[in-house]
């Protein structure tokens, strides 16, 4: 499950009007089946499956097992997920089930999916950049390499960020481990970071010889709480372990600061400005191989097409120097250089691929280089000997790698534009802030800089505007000063938010005007900023269905493709040798088998992998990065690629399609009681209550009470107990009914504040008159609240919660998208109906409990529709968790932020229609993603093959197939990249036409 977001005071008030709901439970996408003592649910980790028919003949084989409910088998995961009767079946005969059909089994335990976050004190989720993977092949690979090493539990990897994710006991396996397995495996790898609270990554200054770098190891020596550390001299990074019960991260930064008179100064490095940095170097190396390969590859081009018509230079390279001629030797030497030491990288990660058992696009590159310079070395030393000199393609071999280098490099700077977003969320924190010291007396007594990753819960700091320091760091409680926020980076919204004494603060927002002081609440992974940028991070690094299709292609294309180039060789040499075609097709001096090699090596080299494997990853990492720029966020791509095909939307009413804020808008009193008197009872009685209406009948009495026009517009801010203070008569035997109201006792006479319910069972009598002045209230959207005092009914309250100003509109423009909107609630059908008519909705569900709420949902999910479900509160959370897709309004709270699979931060309906139309959008381009990189497949390697060639004469030289290989991959993420020009629809655009949907 994702990190769960707690927005603080963002938008609308507390939404409690459910009631309480204890323990509520989460649904995932298998409790699809009442839980109970005799059923259970396992995973199992199954080895040996290469293919759809493997991961079938599985779940035919799991599904046979008497008592087995339900099997469901990923094959890229390498795992089965088995629902059955423990009565009837025990774990050892799921797993002799797999046994006997074949494949290898382990039960894995606990499951769950892994996030970046603490899953436990037995197990650390480490983060891990990981080089040299190029298709999805590569990917498979590397997960499948990391979760057969003891100790680890789960291991994702993303293509397109070069990151994995593995989950590990560390009482078992070091991150150093890891790494290491990973290195052994081909591939380069380093380790970012952890969820363990124990270890720091730190940046030194102040260490230029060896002699300080022993002078800080001792330090760090006799520091007690440092249980150890490794100082890296050439990256100037020390790494810490140290236990938090002795020593704190600051202490110990602060600690080495004295100790060593300022001498070293640490600062915390930040793990995305480590990856960030890596990103550049690999960029950097690529494009340095890049530089050289081309270098080397201007004098072979001089060579073959300047040269020849500059006499005397030409005249030496036809100079004979031993065997063969100066221009050979050349050209020999050059493309030496290129193949095996520019070129070295294709054999390192061919040689690692086949050694795993896969096959990449570096196979493929190094087979067709490799067979280009090894005919041109033969060709040289078969003329040498017999002195039958036949063409040499050296030039073909440099100009393919230059080509291909050319194409990765290209294609580093286009990943590297796809994770923007994670960057911009980063910057938003700033580096350093401004901390207050007090004295035991609350005195201040000296202000100071520090890293902000230092900071520690409870810490006060200084904002000041116009400075360096006037972002907020950290999420915090303003405990000194006012000022205006702007929060538009965080939730969206573009008006400054006025923040006074004990309002909240979110890290990475700007203090435009006052000098704030605040004290730090939520610090580190903790912060809502963070909790964002893990969100982000755990979309991106999911990978949507649709994908498996790419992963099942590139698992079969470099042996298909070498299939057909062994077949194009042998096709164009026997049609040669049986004089299928003219002489003056082959080249000067050459032979069939050259022609024949020729088409093989082009068939070879356009062929690529890479394009498929990154149609989908980088369109989710753009959707996901859009979409949190715009206030969305995305909790995988699993959850983007069902949003698309969403039939209805189910939206909660109150404070989803309502403000959440309920006001008094009307009080009658019907037993010719002074209405001040009638008031001041009515709210004497509401006074020990939580609900939401009660506070909104003190705040209206309050009001009524002192004329006091604030307590109105600003009740929320007030505080409780000045709402509560002498003017109040007291009340006694109290009690809240749950679903009724409330009853106590005053003056020695019981009063009673509820709906019909309450009266009604307690025998009190509703007149005709107040009935109809209750149905009329109803009718109109509001909640009659009736009131009776020593048995008799002395009057009614009308309570509102207006809608939302853009509700109707959003409801209509998901109309004309060809969404079918529907409204559940658990007030009254009148008040429902109205409120449904007033925005358009046609489809109402009402006096709905909390667990009904899920079976509204799964009763339209009966057909197979898409269904997604918007709400806010606690009573939400079984629905947006039941639903296809969960959509919680930012505001709302922890559980159902956490249920849901979109989180609208603006707490604005129209992110409902934003949502919906990006994913739209993303898999739109997904799809062109993937019938580009199939249609440039089906179409180049023909054309390569020489198909075209009989009757049009068309023929791809393999230089030329080498670069139309390197920039299709290129395409593919341009392609993505154009989703960052991603805006949200208009609502008047949207109302202006209908968008047919199939």
């Amino acid at each position: 499950m994702a990190p769960s977001i707690q927005l603080t005071s963002v938008g609308a008030g507390d939404n409690d009007d459910s009631g309480d709901l204890e323990d509520v439970r989460l649904l995932d996408s298998y409790d699809k089946h009442d839980v109970d003592d005799g059923i259970k649910r396992i995973q199992v980790r199954i080895s040996g499956m290469t293919c759809a028919a493997c991961s079938n003949s599985v779940e035919a084989a799991l599904k046979s097992v008497d008592g087995v409910i339900e099997a469901s088998v990923a094959l890229l995961q390498n795992k089965a997920d088995v629902v059955f009767n423990r009565n009837l079946v025990k774990d050892e005969d799921i797993k002799n089930a797999i046994e006997d059909a074949g494949f290898e089994a382990e039960i894995l335990h606990e499951p769950g999916s892994l996030g970046p976050k603490p899953v436990g004190e037995s197990a650390v989720v480490g983060q891990f950049t990981i080089g040299g993977m190029t298709c999805a092949a590569c990917v498979n690979s590397v997960e499948g390499i990391l979760k057969n090493i003891s100790g680890v539990k789960k291991a994702v990897v993303a293509l397109a960020t070069s990151l994995g994710e593995v989950e590990y006991d560390p009482n078992v396996i070091s991150k150093e481990d890891i790494v290491t397995a990973i290195e052994d495996a081909g591939f380069e790898a380093t380790f970012v970071q952890s969820t363990s609270q124990d270890e720091i990554v730190l940046g030194v200054i102040g260490v230029c010889s060896l002699v300080d770098a022993r002078v800080l190891e001792n330090m760090l020596s006799g520091m007690k709480g440092v249980r150890q550390f490794r100082f890296d001299p050439l990256m100037s990074e020390l790494n810490v372990v140290f236990d938090p019960h002795v020593l704190s991260s600051r202490s110990l930064v602060d600690g080495i600061r004295v100790v060593s008179n300022g001498k070293f100064k640490l600062h915390v490095r930040s793990p995305y400005a480590r990856m960030a940095s890596k990103d550049v170097s690999d960029s950097s190396t690529m494009f340095r191989l890049f530089i050289s390969s081309l270098l080397l590859s201007i004098p072979l081009f001089f060579m073959g097409v300047i040269c020849p018509h500059i006499p005397f230079v030409y005249s030496l390279l036809l100079w004979r120097c031993g065997p063969f001629l100066m221009g050979d030797w050349l050209k020999w030497a050059l493309v030496s250089v290129i193949q095996f030491g520019v070129g070295k990288r294709f054999y390192v990660a061919a040689i690692r691929a086949l050694r795993n058992g896969s096959t990449n696009m570096d196979v493929l590159v190094a087979l067709g280089t490799t067979a280009s310079y090894v005919y041109s070395v033969c060709a040289l030393l078969y003329g040498a000997l017999t002195g039958f000199w036949s063409t040499t393609y050296f030039e073909t071999s440099a100009m393919l790698i230059t080509f291909v280098l050319l194409g990765k490099y290209l294609e580093c700077l286009a990943k590297g534009k796809t994770s923007d977003a994670i960057k911009k969320l980063v910057e938003l924190t700033p580096a350093t802030a401004l901390l207050v010291v007090k004295d035991k007396d609350g005195r201040s007594i000296e202000e100071r800089e520090i890293d902000s990753l230092l900071i520690q819960p409870s810490d006060i700091l200084k904002v000041l505007p116009g400075t360096k320091i006037l972002k907020i760091p950290v999420d915090a409680i303003v405990t000194r000063g006012s000022s205006y926020v702007n929060e538009s980076m965080v939730t969206g919204e573009s008006i400054p938010v006025l923040k006074e004494i004990n309002a909240s603060v979110i890290g990475g927002t700007i203090n435009l005007h006052g000098v704030l002081h605040i004290q730090a609440t939520k610090v580190g992974s903790d912060t809502v900023l963070s909790q964002i940028i893990n969100l982000v991070e755990t979309a991106q690094m999911s990978k949507a269905p649709i994908q498996k299709f790419a992963d099942y292609v590139a698992s079969i294309f470099v042996p298909t493709i070498v299939v057909l180039s062994l077949l194009t060789l042998l096709c164009w040499y026997t049609a040669g040798a049986l004089g299928a075609y003219p002489e003056e097709w082959l080249p000067e001096n050459g032979n069939h088998f050259v022609f024949a090699l020729m088409f093989s090596i082009s068939v070879v080299v356009i062929a690529c992998p890479c394009a498929l494997g990154l149609a989908t990853p980088t369109a989710v990492m753009v959707a996901t990065g859009v979409g949190a720029n715009n206030g969305v966020l995305i909790k995988g791509g699993e959850s983007l690629e069902r949003a698309q095909m969403v039939k209805y939307v189910i939206f909660d009413k109150t404070g989803t399609l309502t403000q959440g804020k309920a006001t008094v808008t009307v009080a009658k009193v019907f037993a010719g009681m002074d209405r001040g008197e009638f008031l001041k009872l009515v709210a004497s009685a509401e006074a020990s209550s939580e609900h939401p209406l009660a506070k909104a009948i003190l705040q209206y009495a309050r009001h009524f009470h002192f004329f006091d026009g604030s307590s109105l517009t600003n009740g929320s801010q007030n505080d409780a107990n000045e709402l509560k203070s002498g003017w109040l008569y007291d009340a006694s035997d109290f009690s809240a009914i749950p679903g009724r109201g409330v009853q106590c006792v005053i003056d020695g006479k019981r009063i009673l504040v509820g709906n019909r319910k309450l009266l009604m069972e307690s025998g009190i009598n509703i007149s005709t008159e107040v009935e109809n002045f209750v149905v009329e209230l109803e009718e109109s959207a509001r909640t009659g609240i009736l009131v009776a005092w020593d048995d008799i009914l002395i009057g009614v309250l009308g309570v509102a919660d207006s809608l939302k100003r853009e509700a109707a509109v959003v409801i209509e423009g998901l109309q004309k998208m060809g969404i079918t909107p529907v409204m559940v609630t658990g007030d009254n059908w009148r008040t429902a109906r109205a409120v449904a008519k007033e925005v358009g909705i046609q489809d109402v569900r009402a006096e709905v409990m909390p667990a009904g709420k899920a079976d509204v949902v799964r009763s339209f999910q009966k057909d197979g529709s898409i269904v997604a479900m918007v709400g806010d509160g606690i009573n939400d959370s079984p629905a947006l968790a039941a639903a296809d897709v969960g959509m919680a309004i930012g505001a709302g709270t922890d559980i159902a932020i956490e249920a849901a699979n979109y989180v609208l931060m603006r707490d604005n309906l129209e992110d409902v229609i934003t949502a919906i139309d990006l994913s739209r959008k993303t898999f739109s381009r997904i799809r062109l993603n993937y019938v580009f990189a199939m249609a440039y497949n089906v179409i180049a390697v023909p054309v390569a093959a020489g198909v075209l060639f009989p009757s049009l004469g068309i023929k791809l030289p393999p230089w030329v197939a080498g670069a139309c290989m390197a920039l299709s991959s290129v395409s593919v993420v341009c392609s993505s990249l154009l989703l960052r020009r991603y805006r949200k629809p208009r609502l008047t655009t949207i109302l202006e036409f209908d968008i047919v949907v199939n």
